[in-house]
């Protein structure tokens, strides 16, 4: 995951911190010496590195630091706020406008990721309650038409498109006619990459800005491509003037350091994160929920938000009384792994969770093993997944034949599953009994 040497690495020094009771001026500056390194190793841009570094030092010396009860605990809050100052503080959304089209135009070099952020991005509107018109302008691109066609139809949305005959500027146009005439009231372009920046690109991306009325112009970049997604951005800027920019596969194995160093190089805010392959994989930029991630003090406002927007709710409802009945399933099994992967798996959603990140760090939990349990339910009857009980040593050979697996896996989810209905048991008995507080909304996990 992103950032994740460079959370390590920050933890490391801020224990050393805590560790101390009384901080001199020569610990601050050893301790920010390690920052220091630790940022020009994930990729920050050295310019941005040095400024920062002398913003949390001229902080971190004064006497109300050096002399406070929690010296160490005061230093980290001032490279928490700094780093916040870095990315841009206040968080950044796409302005729509009311009574009349929005038009986005995103831009990109080849490979960013930008027809699939197009589509994310129209998936995001319209779950707001507005109607978002795709537009293929890439005519150069094998399959660039069919990939946004087909992306359209899985978020839900319309896709307008002309085929390759036509330039990007008229079909810009008569996209713009045509959301006029169905009542679209968001139009994003999803327009033509390069391998690399140059002249034949810029001009025909200027020529859709003089034909269209363009308000946001959004540039893609992917974040494993390091330093250079600088020199991208500040040409895009040069160029055609963007207005935002969105930071896509910043899930993968990348030091992310362009996230913390476009707005300080470029000036422009980072509007969305993509955080995986999925359509629903588009955070939402908040320069302080990053940082929290980056220190290693998690993201739980995220997580709760992917719960409440991921989570079925009256399924939440009913398998909350079921577990209080004692009656839940292998379909209530089935149903908890559905939902965990689309909240991003259980890897991403106990590294939000704050004092997590360090102790999971030599942990890793694979989500494909989810996959096997899924294959093993799928090979039961409808009677069997609704009746756990049922279940003997024939049917077992018979769903594990199925499945691919051996008997011993399926004894081994059949073990899981008596083991949550007892947990549930003796849960629901101390309740009974008074011996645990009610409260309102409890949801209770399965034991996987």
């Amino acid at each position: 995951m992103a950032f994740e040497s460079l959370s390590d690495k920050l933890q490391n020094v801020f224990k050393r911190l805590r560790g101390k009771g009384r901080l001199t001026e020569a610990d601050v500056k050893e301790a920010l010496r390690e920052v220091k390194l630790a940022l020009l190793e994930a990729d920050v841009n050295f310019k941005v590195v040095k400024q920062f570094i002398a913003s949390v030092q001229e902080r971190a010396v004064g006497q109300d630091v050096l002399t406070s009860l929690t010296p160490g605990q005061m230093v980290i809050k001032i490279v928490n706020e700094e780093m916040i100052s870095l990315m841009g503080s206040e968080t950044t959304e796409i302005t729509l406008l009311s009574g009349e089209i929005t038009v986005i135009m995103m831009c990109g070099l080849q490979g960013a990721g930008k027809t699939t952020t197009a589509a994310k991005l129209a998936g995001k509107f319209k779950a707001q309650g507005k109607k978002p018109l795709l537009v293929a302008c890439d005519i150069y691109r094998p399959a660039a038409i069919d990939q946004l066609k087909v992306n359209a139809e899985k978020q839900g949305v319309p896709c307008f498109s002309m085929g390759t005959g036509h330039s990007p500027v008229d079909i810009a146009k008569a996209a713009l006619l045509h959301a006029k005439k169905e009542g679209n009231n968001v139009v994003i372009l999803d327009t033509a990459g390069r391998l690399h920046i140059d002249e034949e690109l810029m001009e025909e991306l200027q020529n859709i800005k003089k034909a269209v009325n363009v308000h946001h112009t959004v540039l893609t970049v992917d974040a494993m491509t390091g330093q250079d997604v600088l020199n991208v951005a500040t040409t895009f800027d040069e160029k055609i003037g963007i207005t935002g920019v969105i930071l896509t596969k910043l899930d993968g194995d990348t030091r992310g350091g362009a996230a913390l160093s476009i707005r300080a190089v470029t000036g422009k805010p980072i509007l969305y994160v993509g955080m995986g392959e999925k359509l629903s994989d588009l955070e939402q930029f908040y320069p302080d929920r990053m940082a929290s991630r980056i220190l290693g003090m998690g993201d739980v406002l995220t997580l709760i938000e992917k719960v409440q927007n991921e989570v079925d709710e009256k399924k939440a409802i009913e398998l909350e009384k079921k577990f209080k009945r004692n009656e839940f399933d292998f379909n209530d099994f089935y149903d908890q792994i559905q939902q965990m992967k689309k909240m991003g798996g259980v890897q991403s959603l106990l590294s939000m969770i704050p004092g997590l990140g360090g102790q999971l760090k030599d942990v890793q939990v694979d989500d494909d093993a989810f996959k096997m349990t899924e294959a093993i339910i799928c090979s039961m009857t409808k009677k069997e997944r609704e009746k756990p009980d049922i279940i003997t040593p024939p049917r077992k050979r018979r769903i594990a034949m199925g499945a691919g697996v051996d008997i011993a896996e399926v004894n081994r989810l059949m073990k899981q599953y008596e083991q949550t209905k007892q947990m549930m048991k003796q849960m629901n008995g101390m309740m009974k009994g008074g011996k645990m507080r009610r409260g309102g909304g409890m949801k209770f996990p399965f034991g996987f």
